[in-house]
Formats: structure tokens, sequence, C-alpha cells
């Protein structure tokens, strides 16, 4: 025969769920140095993921092979890169190397006259002087510091360790962790719960699987477009422009202000063209394209569940710069994005509405399948 014991009041059960609540903020808060880690070897772990589930369904191989052969195939890509990347480089860089040393020449020879400013005689070597021993002051304790980088050194490569670790593990054993949380989830709930996996999984893989895509897309159509107009170092602008495709909204205005400068300081290599005509060309063409960007290329390869006002993913980027430094910038968009998923449940859920009905125009609608009974795939 089973003791009954009593029920929990509810102030007993709002004062102990606050101080679980005091007591978790205050672990992620001591241990907020592990959070980044954690978070690339859980970004890490949703890459290898689908990779590890093809091996080990469609070859029959064990799962922990089939992990290792998901490690494999991303390592070999990761590699890829520099092997192809590196011999097309090595012209444009050594062209740079050139450009660098003019730049240096003409710097010395303008030292050697003075600057006639609003009628007085201002001597540039002078200055110049100055800035070199600057640079020489902030340049020496970096090299001097060269037990403190041995120990940077020895410190990130046991965070690629511990990064490898945890997401072989996350990869591993994701369906028993899901299994986990989901039983933890009271039964009235549950569902909810499942729903909004869904649809929050859906908004991180159009991000990362769709960005990959983008950026791809993106860094050769620059590559085509600047061997066309011929803009220095056009290799490099579109690897880049690639890149930069991360950063949504602020992305573009880093590309445009780098290539402008290099289009009004060196013109097009073969256009016989003023600089600033050039430069005007070069802007005309990305406003252009930045239009067919985000009303084309994004909704097409990464779909609308990312979708947000510019002016937020700006305010997002600072915001996630601010709280989680590099990693927060990337990582801005779909973070919002789920926020606003948790926030519309939350707002739904106050007011006695339908939370997975609530869909704005801005938000197109997602047809949500049925909760099964046991495990969901994400």
């Amino acid at each position: 025969m089973g003791i009954t014991r009593p029920r929990w009041s509810y102030p007993t059960k709002l004062t102990v769920s606050l101080l679980a609540l005091a007591f978790v903020v205050y672990l992620l808060f001591r241990f907020s140095v592990v959070i980044p880690p954690f978070i690339l070897a859980a970004i890490l772990a949703y890459i290898i993921s689908p990779l590890a589930d093809l091996f080990h369904k469609k070859n029959h191989l064990p799962r922990i092979l089939s992990i290792l052969l998901g490690y494999l195939v991303v390592l070999l890509i990761a590699a890829s890169f520099p092997v192809v990347l590196i011999p097309l480089l090595a012209s444009e860089v050594s062209a740079i190397n050139v450009d660098i040393q003019a730049l240096i020449n003409w710097l010395a020879a303008l030292g050697q006259e003075p600057l006639i400013l609003f009628g007085r005689s201002i001597d540039i070597g002078i200055l110049l002087d100055e800035l070199t021993s600057g640079l020489q002051g902030i340049v020496e304790p970096v090299i001097s510091r060269s037990w403190g980088l041995l120990v940077d050194v020895v410190t990130s490569f046991v965070w690629v360790i511990f990064i490898f670790i945890v997401s072989f593990y996350l990869v591993k054993d994701g369906d028993k962790l899901r299994l986990w949380v989901e039983q933890r989830i009271p039964p009235a709930y549950r569902q909810d719960y499942i729903l909004l996996r869904l649809e929050i999984s859906q908004v991180w893989a159009a991000f990362f699987r769709g960005q990959i895509t983008l950026a791809t897309v993106v860094a050769i159509i620059f590559i085509c477009t600047g061997f066309l107009l011929g803009l220095p170092f056009a290799l490099l602008m579109g690897v880049l422009a690639g890149l930069l495709e991360f950063l949504p909204s602020i992305g573009h205005g880093i590309w445009l202000t780098i290539a402008g400068l290099l289009a009004f300081f060196l013109g097009s290599t073969w256009i016989p063209v003023p600089n600033w005509v050039f430069t005007l060309i070069l802007i005309g063409l990305h406003i252009v394209f930045q239009q067919f960007d985000l009303n084309y290329l994004i909704p097409r390869i990464i779909g609308g569940r990312v979708h947000l006002p510019p002016l937020v993913v700006i305010l997002g980027i600072v915001a996630g710069a601010v709280l989680a430094g590099v990693l927060g910038i990337p990582l801005a968009a779909p973070t919002i994005a789920s926020s606003r998923i948790l926030g519309r449940y939350i707002y739904a859920s106050i007011f006695d509405l339908d939370p997975f009905e609530m869909n704005t125009p801005a938000e197109p609608s997602l047809a949500l399948p049925q909760p099964p009974s046991g495990v969901e795939k994400i």
C-alpha cells in the first residue's frame, strides 16, 4: 500500500521553481567559459547527425562507425578548401604584396615633403615617425608574450578535443537525450513541446544548411562578376562575399565598403574608365544584387522560416556581439527567430489562444505533423 504524501502548495512550488531558476542562472554565469565551446559542439553535432544517419540507415553500418565516417567527410570537405584555394590565391596575394610595397614607397616620398594645410606647414615625416613608434610599442609586447601564446595554443587544443568529444556523444546519444527530455515534460504539455521542437528545429536547419548553400552561390556569383568587371583581387573578394553572407544585413555593407575602396584607389584591371566611375558602377551593381539576394536567393534557398526585419537582425547582431562575442554575430538571426516562436507560444498561452495558429503574414504558416507516440526524429 503506497504512502499518500501531501501535494505542494502553490507558494511552495513557486519558491522552489524560482530557487531552481536562480541556481541554473548561477551555474551558467559560473561556468560561462564552457558555453561557447558547447554551442560549437552542438552545431558540429547538428551537421554530423544527418551524415551519420545516412551511413547508418543506407549502408547498415554500426552507429559509432557511421558517426566517425561523418566526421571524416566533414574533415575532408574542410581540408579541401585550402588545397583548392591556395594555388588560385597565390597570384593575387603576390599582387597584393606589390601594391603594398608601392603604397609604402608613396608614403615614404610623401614624408619628405611638408604638407600645407590652412596656410600652415606640417612635417609629415615627424607624424610618420610617431606613428611607427606607436606601432612598435603595440607590436613588441605582443611578440614578447611567447609563453602566453604557447599557453593559448595548448588551451585551444584542449577546447578542440572537448568540442569533438561532446559533439560525438551528442550525435551518439541524441535520440536518448530527446526521449529523456520528452519524458520529463508533463503529459498535458508534451504535444506542445514536440510541436515547438519541430518548428524551432526547422528554423535552425533552414539557417545552417541553407546558409552554406547560399554562401557558396553568392561566392560564385561575386567571383564571376568580379572577373568580368576587372575588380582587383576578384577571387579574394568573392570568397569574402560568401563568408560575409553569414552576417545578415551588415555583411553586404562590409563587403561594399572594402570593394568600394579597392575600386576607387585601384580601378578596374581592364575597363578603361576613371576610378570614380568604376566605383559608381560597382555600387550600382551591388545594390541590384542586394535586392536580388533579399527577394530571391534567401527566400528560395533558406526559406521564410528565418525571415526577420533588417532592423531587428542588425540590433540582434549588435546584442549578440555584446553578449556572446564573435559567436553571437552569425547566430543572432536563428536565435531571434527561435525566441519569436517561444514568445508567440507564451503570448498565446497567457491570452488562451492557439499558439500554432498565430502565424502572421510575414511568417508563413507551417503544416505541423501530429506528434507520434514515440521519439520524434528531427
